[in-house]
Formats: structure tokens, C-alpha cells, sequence
């Protein structure tokens, strides 16, 4: 038995062997440099961010200990606040609208009426930055600074809150625990507690949260603390946050931004394997009769693959150590891409984890990806270097080639249980991968089978040369289809999810719907305010009468007994929580009876009162009909009995509600109401809102006009970040294409020869070229819409539960888009094949 050759002559015969093709190699790893990028830059990202979260957390929360509840605390609570000891601080908050004199604009925001020294750890950052304290010493707010650009305001001028007028201290820059995002949505008013009465927004009906923050004189014991006071909290309808439960909660949520985009970056990767995998089998075609030659001088068929596979090892080491070095410097520029997602100002600093991990990631999968057409190597036989015509037919059914699949699959899996930290998310993950390449694939195969079998012989010849070329031998169609066309589905997907989103929102006011909604409108207030709206010019669509009350037992079950039962089907959320009821005789237009018998009419006092639940409700707590509910309203018990379940349009811009009481009932109970009308403009909006704000400062308005702003903006800048992270996966594809062009351009140089010695001129070889590359650019955009719309349908109809309409302009823009940059890479890069002349080619096979 001949001795197996060693090491070290192994590592020397890959070195002579990629003397002559060592910009080729280099070229062949270029499609993953991206990818690995993409991955070590958010990798990066993610251990910066953790660590500036561990450093910053006492800041985020502002404070050691926060309790949170929507409802006033009672006497456990207070004596629970007074045994803490250490500094205290008190903090109401809640909706509300807000006026500017100056100039008569007005907008709901948060207010947070504050009281003590918070926040203890970090600060609020004003302008100036002493406004941060002196708000506190007199009638002064804090207001967002977005609020004060959309008024033209500035420090010093008055903003009303409710019954007062308040001088404006500083512009609020930002706040603990902020993100940009969240003050897009809900621009933030501070104002001193002490004035929080005389504003007259605290009123029943009123939805506000009261917190307490404290500053400890010793660390907290978390254990005891959960153990000894938690219980009595969640029993009370109050929660917490500690310093560490912040921590964990804020790096949960930058773990699922950065595990998304990761698996973005990772697609990217996978796209540029692919292309990876294409160039090593060209290569592996031409080094065919290089591997005959050493079998003739007695090298086994894996040696001769050891000897590539180490090329390609290292190339790959080589190509992840480049994109290592790119993602880092990316890595520099996404805290600021990412700024209204995060929560703390981050300084970006080298992460050699994130850098080796990359290194790692970016070897073995294009290792892996390079073995599927490596692995034939074993078998070229001697006989190549007489026959170079002998073809090995054994690829299909080669074990190693499907062992090599197995392993690409089982990577992928295990990367992406890695980033999602479940296997049932993972193995999803990996399927959905797995079905979009082989359906680009299958589209790709269909397209050229197609126009093979219908090849349209009256083209000019241009156009049947360039159409032809899509399935010659060596043709990129079906990589460059795959890699460019999930590119462009990701693209394409992302701008429809912004689409039907938008589109659930504004058909939800159509031209007959209620567009703006009013609500903590005072029983007192009801009438005066239906008259004013009528005096604007306005219609009343309707005025809903809405009861606060509290569940406190389903059937024989309690909140204190699912905490010592867990087996229990309902969630203890569902006693905590504070109710918002309705009654009335008949359903709206946006609900139907599913199960049950809607009783609209009921007598307090005569029993159990048939109520109507939600579906979706009922069915997530384990409620069926004929169950038996307890609720509390306010301090006055009453039992009722599950009648009938309701399928409620949550899209509509309407009241809806959980709990549907008969009328008969609740007439009684203390309550507010809501308002709903329609209004046509910004400027009869404005208007209106001015007048509602000064006759009735307590009374909030959500304008559907405000909503889709806010929406759209907020989509924009999710859109854009994924946009960012998706377009790695185009210019994946686009970097494949240049590198197949590069090596096939010796055959191409064939073609044209052939081409031009049979009398076509240099511009038809261009033209050729040009229609080849439209084609296929077509193909691949094509392909990528078609995926993108069958996506954005299954997830318009399965998960937003909605219609979709595509819109073709934008993706028409796209397809121009691609099929113009793959047309000028395409002739960039086979500059040279119509601009040589034949006979220097000629020279050069002699």
C-alpha cells in the first residue's frame, strides 16, 4: 500500500499550483467579502452596545428601583414606598393635548407631571442645560424639542396645559431610557407635580400611570425583593423595573435589531457562497487536465482534492480577514444609521470577538460551499490527459456531494439557532431560506427552458446571439438569477410591507369613516362638545359612553391563585389590567357574532348580565361561553355571564372594545365618552382642535392625519436601516456578476473570434453582449418581483390580515434599476473581448 504523501508536500503543490491563478482565487472569494462585512459589523455593533447598556443601565432607569401601576396607589403601596427608604421621587403620567399661544398649534404628547430629584443616575438633557432643574421651582415646562420645530417655538415662549399656561424652561433633548423613535410618536411635556391639580386633566376616566422612583441607601437584594414584595405588587396591580431587569429588557430588544440584521447579513453571505460556488466549478473544469497529470503520476483522487480544497481554504481565510476589516470600518458608521433605535449614545470601538467570529463564520461556509464542486476532483480519471472529451457522469449520485448538502444545511441551522436562540425559529428560518432559493432556482430553469423551446427565430440576429447566450454552455443565468433576484425580493418585500401597512391605515378612514377620535370628554362636557363640532361645520359620527372597571375572578379563578397555580389557563395579566367597557343595544358595523346570542337589552339586579367578549380574547385566556365573570367597577361588584363572542375589525378607526355590556346596566356607573367625527383638511383640523383645546383643555383628540405622518415616518426609518442591510445582498449579486464575467471572458473571447471571422462587426458583438446582460438583468429583477409579490400577499393575507395591492410603478423602477446596472457591469467587464482583435487571440492559442 503506497504511503499517504505528507503535509507539508501537499501545502507545497497548492502553493506552485496557484502561482499562475492567484488573482483568479482572490476573485472567486470577492462575493462573500460583503457578506462577512455585513455579519462583523453588526456583531460589533451587538458587543458595543452591551457593553454601553452594562455602563449605562443605572441611567437608563434613572434611578435604583422603579414601581409603575395605571391605577393610584393604596395603602400597601404607600407603606411599601415609605419602607424603602433612600430617596423618593413621584412621576404621573399620561396623554393629553397641549396649545401654544404663540402661534395657535396644538398636538397630543405625554405629559409627566414630576416630583423630587429624578432621575438620580444620568439626567435630562435640556437647552440650556439648566433647565434640567430649574423647571422644578416654578410654573416652567420641558418640552420636546421636535414639538418646539413643528411650532416654531423656543424657550420662553408659553405652552397651555390644560387649565394652565406654562412658561416654556428648555428645549428637552432627551430623557432616560428615550429612543428617537419613541419621541416621534409621543413627544414628551415635563411640569412640576405641585401643578398638576390646577391643570384639571386629572379626572375620572382619566388614564394615567403613577410611578415612583427610588434611590437606595444599599444595593437591593433582587432574590428577596422578588421573593417578599413581588407577589404583593403583581396582587396590587403594580410592577417594577430594578437596574437589572432594565439591563436584561434593553439588551432583549437590541438583541432582536441586531439578530435581524444579522440574518440579513447572513443571506447576503449565503448569496456570495453561491457565487463562490459557481467560479470553483468553472475553475475546477479547467483544472481538469492539471488533476489528470498528477493521477498519471500515481497522486490519489484525494490528494489531488486536498491539494484544492487547501487553495480554497485559504483564499477563503484570506477573503474573511478583508471583510473582518471592512465590516469594522462600517461598523463606525451604524451607530449613527441606528440612532432613533438606540437607547444610549454609543462610541464605536474594534470587537476582535466579532472580528474572529467572522473570520470563522466567513472560512467554513465558503469552505463548504466550495466542496460542492471540489468533491469531483476525486474522480477525474488518468485517461483526461488523452481524452479530454471523457466526462465523469457521477455528480448526481456521488454520496459526498449529498453529504456536503447535509453539512451546508445542518450550518445554516445552526447559525441561525445561534441568532434566535430556538430551534423551532431556526429550522423556520433555514426552510424559508431554503424555498427561496430553490424557488429562484426553479424560476431561473423555467425561464431558460422556455426560451429554449420557444426561441423566437425572427429576432434579428443581435437579439437570437444575445438571447441564445442565456443557455450556453458555462452560462450564469440561473446563479445570477438567484443571487440578484433574492436581492431584489428583499428590496421589493420591504417596500410592500410599507405599503399594505399604510394602506391598513388610511382604508380604515375612508371617505365615509370617522377620521379623528376625541376621548375624556366629561358627562358634563358631552353636549357642549356635540354642539361645537356641529357649529365647525363638522359631523358627529357618533358619541360612545366608556366605563373603567377591573376583572377579579373568572369562575372559582383569582389573580392570587394563578400565582400559586401556573397549570391554570389564564395569564395573570388579565386581573391586573384595568377595563375600558362599553354598552348599547346593537353591534356596530365592525363586529359580528361568532359563537353565542348577543343580548342587547338586560335589568341590573336580575341576575348574571350576559356580556359579549372579543374572540380572540376569550380564546387566548381559555374564556367560553357560559363562563362566569366577576368584574368590580369601580367599587361596585357585578356578575355576568359570557352570552356570546364577537369578531371585532380592529383596522377600523372606531370604537372597539373587549367587553360589550347590554344596555340596562351601566347607565349609572361613573364614565366619559368618546366623540367621533370627520374632518376633511389640515386646516379645518387645526381649527377645530384649536377651538376643542381652549374650551376644553382635559379632552384629548388623535388625528388619523397625525397618525399616518408619524407612521410613515417611523416606516421610513425602519425601511431605511433594513434597505441599508438588504442592499449588501444586491451589491452581493452585482459583485457575483462582475466576477462571472471576468471567468468566462476567455470563452467569451472565443465567441467573439468565432463571431468575427464569420464577418460580425465589432458594434453587433457589443450589441450581443448588451442584449445578453438586459436579459438577463430582466430575468433575475423579474424573478425577484415575483417572489417579493407572493410574499407580501401571504403576509398581507395570513399576517396583517388585510388586502394587497401591488404597486407597479415602484416595482417597475426597480426592475429598470437592475437590468440598467447589470447591462453597464456587463459591458465594463467584457470591455476587452470586443475590443481585442481576432488575430491576437489567434496568437495566443498557437
Amino acid at each position: 500500500m503506497k504511503p499517504a504523501p505528507p503535509f507539508s508536500w501537499l501545502l507545497q503543490m497548492a502553493w506552485r499550483d496557484s502561482r499562475r491563478n492567484r488573482s483568479r482565487l482572490l476573485l472567486f472569494v470577492s462575493s462573500i467579502i460583503l457578506g462577512i462585512a455585513a455579519l462583523v459589523a453588526i456583531y460589533s455593533l451587538r458587543e458595543n452596545m452591551q457593553a454601553e447598556v452594562d455602563r449605562q443601565a443605572a441611567s437608563l432607569l434613572g434611578a435604583d428601583l422603579e414601581l409603575r401601576s395605571n391605577k393610584a396607589p393604596e395603602t400597601r403601596i404607600l407603606r411599601l414606598a415609605d419602607s424603602l427608604g433612600g430617596q423618593r421621587s413621584e412621576e404621573r403620567d399620561f396623554t393629553s393635548m397641549v396649545y401654544f399661544p404663540k402661534n395657535g398649534g396644538s398636538r397630543l404628547v405625554q405629559v409627566r407631571a414630576l416630583e423630587g430629584n429624578f432621575p438620580y443616575y444620568g439626567e435630562l438633557e435640556t437647552e440650556p442645560a439648566a433647565a434640567s432643574r430649574s423647571f422644578r421651582n416654578g410654573r416652567n415646562a420641558l418640552v420636546d424639542q421636535t414639538l418646539l420645530l413643528q411650532f416654531d417655538a423656543k424657550p420662553g415662549d408659553s405652552v397651555k396645559v390644560g387649565n394652565l399656561t406654562f412658561r416654556v424652561a428648555g428645549s428637552l433633548l432627551s430623557a432616560p431610557g428615550q429612543t428617537g423613535i419613541a419621541a416621534s410618536v409621543a413627544p414628551i411635556v415635563y411640569l412640576p407635580m405641585q401643578y398638576l391639580e390646577a391643570t384639571g386633566l386629572m379626572q375620572k376616566g382619566s388614564r394615567i400611570n403613577y410611578k415612583y422612583f427610588f434611590k437606595l441607601d444599599k444595593p437591593l437584594n433582587t432574590e428577596r425583593f422578588e421573593k417578599g414584595i413581588e407577589p404583593m405588587l403583581e396582587k396590587e396591580g403594580w410592577s417594577y423595573d430594578t437596574v437589572e431587569s432594565q439591563k436584561e429588557d434593553t439588551n432583549r430588544s437590541l438583541r432582536d435589531l441586531t439578530q435581524f440584521l444579522a440574518l440579513v447579513s447572513f443571506i447576503a453571505l449565503l448569496l456570495g457562497c453561491i457565487g463562490v460556488a459557481s467560479a470553483i466549478q468553472i475553475y475546477v473544469r479547467e483544472k481538469i487536465g492539471a488533476v489528470a497529470i498528477l493521477r498519471c503520476l500515481g497522486a490519489a483522487g484525494k490528494e489531488a482534492f486536498l491539494i484544492y480544497l487547501i487553495q480554497i481554504i485559504v483564499i477563503g481565510f484570506l477573503g474573511a480577514i478583508v471583510g473582518a476589516v471592512l465590516g469594522t470600518v462600517i461598523q463606525q458608521f451604524l451607530p449613527a444609521l441606528l440612532q432613533d433605535f438606540l437607547p444610549v449614545d454609543l462610541e464605536p470601538s474594534i470587537s476582535w470577538k466579532a472580528i474572529l467570529q467572522g473570520i470563522l463564520v466567513g472560512t467554513i461556509i465558503s469552505a463548504l460551499f466550495a466542496l460542492l464542486p471540489l468533491v469531483s476532483i476525486r474522480n477525474v480519471s488518468p485517461l483526461n490527459t488523452l481524452r479530454a472529451s471523457l466526462q465523469q457522469d457521477a455528480g448526481k449520485r456521488d454520496p459526498v456531494r449529498w453529504l456536503v448538502y447535509g453539512l451546508i444545511l445542518l450550518f445554516v441551522l445552526g447559525f441561525s439557532r445561534l441568532q434566535l436562540g430556538s430551534w423551532n425559529n431556526a429550522l423556520a428560518f433555514t426552510l424559508g431560506i431554503a424555498v427561496a432559493f430553490l424557488a429562484l432556482a426553479g424560476i431561473a430553469a423555467l425561464l431558460v427552458r422556455t426560451i429554449r423551446r420557444f426561441f423566437p427565430q425572427s429576432l434579428p440576429f443581435t437579439g437570437r446571439q444575445g438571447l441564445a447566450n442565456l443557455f450556453r454552455p458555462n452560462n450564469q443565468t440561473t446563479i445570477l438569477i438567484v443571487v440578484i433576484g433574492l436581492g431584489t425580493a428583499f428590496i421589493c418585500t420591504l417596500f410592500s410591507i410599507q405599503t399594505i401597512l399604510l394602506n391598513r391605515v388610511s382604508r380604515s378612514a375612508g371617505e365615509q369613516q370617522p377620521n379623528t377620535v376625541l376621548f375624556d370628554i366629561q358627562p358634563g362636557q358631552k353636549e357642549q362638545l356635540v354642539a361645537l363640532t356641529q357649529q365647525q361645520g363638522l359631523p358627529v359620527q357618533g358619541t360612545v359612553p366608556i366605563v373603567t372597571m377591573r376583572l377579579e375572578r373568572i369562575n372559582n379563578i383569582t389573580g392570587e391563585s394563578l400565582l400559586k397555580d401556573s397549570t391554570l389557563p389564564q395569564q395573570s395579566w388579565i386581573f391586573s389590567r384595568e377595563y375600558r367597557v362599553t354598552f348599547r343595544d346593537t353591534l356596530s358595523d365592525s363586529e359580528k357574532i361568532s359563537k353565542g346570542k348577543w343580548q342587547g337589552k338586560a335589568a341590573a339586579g336580575a341576575g348574571a348580565i350576559p356580556v359579549s367578549l372579543e374572540a380572540r380574547f376569550a380564546e387566548r385566556n381559555k374564556i367560553e361561553l357560559g363562563d362566569t365573570l366577576y368584574f368590580n367597577v369601580q367599587g361596585a361588584p357585578i356578575t355576568t355571564t359570557v352570552g356570546s363572542l364577537r369578531t371585532v375589525d380592529w383596522n377600523r378607526i372606531q370604537t372597539n372594545f373587549l367587553v360589550l355590556f347590554p344596555t340596562g346596566v351601566l347607565e349609572a356607573a361613573p364614565q366619559f365618552h368618546v366623540l367621533l367625527t370627520r374632518i376633511p383638511g389640515k386646516e379645518v383640523s387645526a381649527r377645530y382642535q384649536q377651538a376643542v383645546v381652549r374650551q376644553f383643555p382635559n379632552v384629548s383628540i388623535i388625528d388619523l392625519g397625525l397618525v399616518l405622518s408619524v407612521l410613515d415616518k417611523l416606516l421610513e426609518k425602519v425601511g431605511f436601516v433594513i434597505r441599508f442591510m438588504a442592499g449588501f445582498s444586491i451589491v452581493t449579486g452585482l459583485v457575483v456578476l462582475i466576477a462571472s464575467v471576468l471567468i468566462s471572458r476567455y470563452q467569451r473571447m472565443q465567441e467573439s473570434v468565432l463571431l468575427r471571422t464569420l464577418g460580425a462587426s465589432r458594434k453587433q458583438i457589443f450589441y450581443i453582449i448588451a442584449l445578453e446582460y438586459f436579459f438577463l438583468g430582466a430575468l433575475a429583477a423579474l424573478a425577484g418581483i415575483a417572489l417579493s409579490l407572493v410574499a407580501s400577499w401571504l403576509l398581507a393575507h395570513y399576517f396583517f390580515d388585510t388586502e394587497f395591492t401591488p404597486q407597479l410603478l415602484p416595482l417597475l423602477t426597480v426592475a429598470l434599476a437592475i437590468c440598467g446596472l447589470t447591462v453597464l457591469i456587463g459591458l465594463f467587464n467584457s470591455r476587452t473581448v470586443v475590443n481585442r482583435p481576432p488575430l491576437e487571440v489567434l496568437r495566443e492559442e498557437v
